[in-house]
């Protein structure tokens, strides 16, 4: 046997080899990438053609050939042994068949003697025809415990992960658990996820700090790079949990905000707010409170509460009333298809909707003057009168008027400056919160007429989707992409997933209000000619009789009732339409 140089595209083909089926693309292409790095490092082996031919048979290589032929090589080496009775037959059989490719732990040691020769990490996997991510990873095995190299060199192999976990370890912290968790004589296998779990250290991100490198440096932090993590991402991490968390507080100590406050959180991670705070899921107010916390990756988190009014005490209980519940202890109620804490947020997002609307919205002048009807209709609109307190409303909407007041003390405006106040005033009276400021059903009326809705965010959160039942979260599906999921959890986070790229907002949120609350308000406050409920009572069964009402003389009520708002909606017989009547008939158009 003997080596010569010849020319690869004047060797013929084996028509007895033992490969007869097509390779595999990309160990083509792989083997393509070598043979252009470094050539061919093994000659095929060929031997003289019989037959009177004065050519010559491939016996064992013939990808080398075709690839060296791609590649462009005009001249290969070659092994020319004897010709076989059997034309080489069996040496194309034992040549594919006896080869054994290298083990990771070969082929990391290869590629460690490669680095020490000078070649860099891409040149190798060029060669190789390997991506960088995996010549790193093999690299990770000069961080392994030796004993474990033994182990993996036998053909079981951690994972990826657990071999990142693993490698990240100390020598001495490896050789310690390796010790409980060493294969035994019966049972040779490594469970190599318990192996990782013991040497898991949590991971703080840089890219999740508040802090800069001055407190960072301060409190000792030194980043380690993630060499798997993408190229275009802060990769930095550190496992100095405590040294992470308190650079984190300090930071948040520095930077709260005037309402602001550290708080503290559960075990899941959720933040403990004040007792009885009300969270605010919309945009808080300039009176709300905010509460910083650290979520369970360490990241500064905030959320706006507002605390309660303190309320006098009633002196009796409210027995009876309209909103007293008998609960069943033993009825089970099912889960409605929005949870409380839903309901809240869709409170929430509607008065932010409306404020946003009656801020921006185009708003007609007698459509305006409706609204203003309308909204001191609501639930939570209160007027004293007579007894000589003062209430927290009025000091607030005071404001409002004065701007429509003269030094002499006469009404004294122009149109644009009576429209903001106009507005100004709604903004602060209308609220659909779910909670002692909800205006009730003339919310939904009122952000109905000026598009309100247009003005909702995305709702398709995993804050708000949680707060739906399984069949309203899979109704939330329709018109979607989304097929539901055997669990309720996978089905959010695809609808998470695809409502981040466009809008979602749920049925419920929308201001067409619900017919049978609005025929219900409607029959408990008729409309009448004089602006007396027919009934002579309110909505909220307190009587009209001025006889009634402490401060309030008939006199004084019948001044009242001979205010009303006249529009071109108005019969031409020359009546006058009720205002309450006009600002509904206004509201609804």
């Amino acid at each position: 046997m003997h080596l010569i140089k010849v020319d690869p595209r004047a060797l013929k083909e084996n028509p007895d080899r033992a490969r007869q089926t097509k390779s595999n693309p990309q160990a083509d292409a792989l083997m393509l990438a070598t043979i252009k790095a470094v050539g061919i490092v093994q000659p095929p082996l060929i031997s003289p053609e019989t037959g009177g031919g004065n050519g010559y048979i491939i016996d064992a290589g013939h990808r080398r050939v075709r690839l060296a032929i791609a590649a462009g090589l005009d001249e290969i080496e070659v092994l020319v042994a004897e010709a076989a009775n059997d034309n080489g037959a069996m040496r194309s059989m034992v040549e594919n068949i006896a080869r054994e490719p290298l083990n990771p732990i070969d082929q990391w040691r290869a590629i460690e003697r490669l680095v020490a020769l000078g070649w860099t990490e891409e040149a190798i996997g060029v060669a190789l025809g390997f991506p960088v991510r995996q010549i790193r990873k093999l690299l990770l095995l000069a961080n392994v415990l030796p004993a474990m190299l033994d182990q993996m060199a036998k053909g079981d192999m951690p994972n990826e992960q657990q071999l990142r976990t693993i490698a990240a370890a100390s020598r001495e912290e490896q050789a310690e658990v390796w010790k409980k968790h060493k294969p035994k004589k019966g049972d040779p296998q490594v469970t190599w996820w318990s192996v990782a779990q013991a040497l898991t250290k949590t991971r703080m991100l840089a890219k999740d700090a508040s802090f800069d490198e001055e407190l960072a440096k301060a409190y000792g932090i030194t980043w380690q790079e993630d060499l798997f993590a993408p190229a275009d991402q802060d990769s930095r991490y550190t496992t100095d949990v405590e040294a992470f968390l308190g650079a984190q507080n300090e930071w948040m100590a520095n930077h709260l905000p005037k309402r602001g406050a550290i708080a503290e959180t559960t075990q899941w991670g959720e933040v403990k707010l004040p007792p009885k705070a009300e969270r605010i899921y919309g945009k808080p107010a300039k009176a709300d409170h905010s509460a910083w916390y650290l979520d369970r990756d360490g990241k500064v988190q905030s959320v706006a509460y507002r605390l309660p009014e303190p309320k006098a005490s009633k002196g009796k209980a409210a027995n009876g009333g309209e909103n007293a519940v008998a609960d069943d202890p033993t009825a089970t109620k099912p889960r409605p298809d929005v949870t409380q804490n839903g309901r809240s947020m869709i409170g929430d997002f509607q008065t932010d909707a409306l404020h946003e609307a009656l801020a921006r919205a185009p708003i007609e002048d007698d459509t305006l003057m409706g609204l203003l009807v309308l909204a001191f209709t609501g639930l939570n609109v209160s007027v004293q009168s007579g007894s000589g307190a003062t209430s927290y409303g009025s000091k607030r909407l005071a404001r409002h008027a004065v701007q429509l007041v003269g030094e002499d003390g006469s009404l004294s405006f122009d149109p644009d400056t009576l429209r903001v106040a106009a507005r100004s005033m709604l903004i602060d009276v209308l609220s659909a919160r779910v909670n002692q400021t909800n205006s009730g059903i003339v919310a939904q009326i009122a952000g109905n007429a000026i598009g309100a809705a247009s003005f909702l965010p995305n709702m398709g959160t995993e804050a708000f989707l949680s707060c739906l039942s399984r069949g309203a979260l899979e109704g939330s599906c329709k018109d979607t992409p989304v097929q539901p999921r055997a669990r309720v959890r996978d089905t959010r986070a695809a609808l998470v997933e695809h409502f981040g790229e466009a809008s979602f907002v749920h049925p419920s949120a929308l201001f067409a209000p619900d017919a049978e609350a609005l025929a219900d308000w409607m029959a408990r406050n008729p409309a009448s000619d004089d602006g007396e409920d027919s009934a002579g009572d309110d909505a909220d069964g307190l009587s009209d009789d001025p006889a009634e009402i402490d401060g309030i003389d008939a006199a004084d009520e019948e001044g009242a009732n001979d205010v009303g708002i006249v529009t071109d909606h108005d019969e031409q017989d020359g009546t006058e339409a009720s205002g309450e009547d006009e600002a509904f008939r206004e509201a609804a158009e």
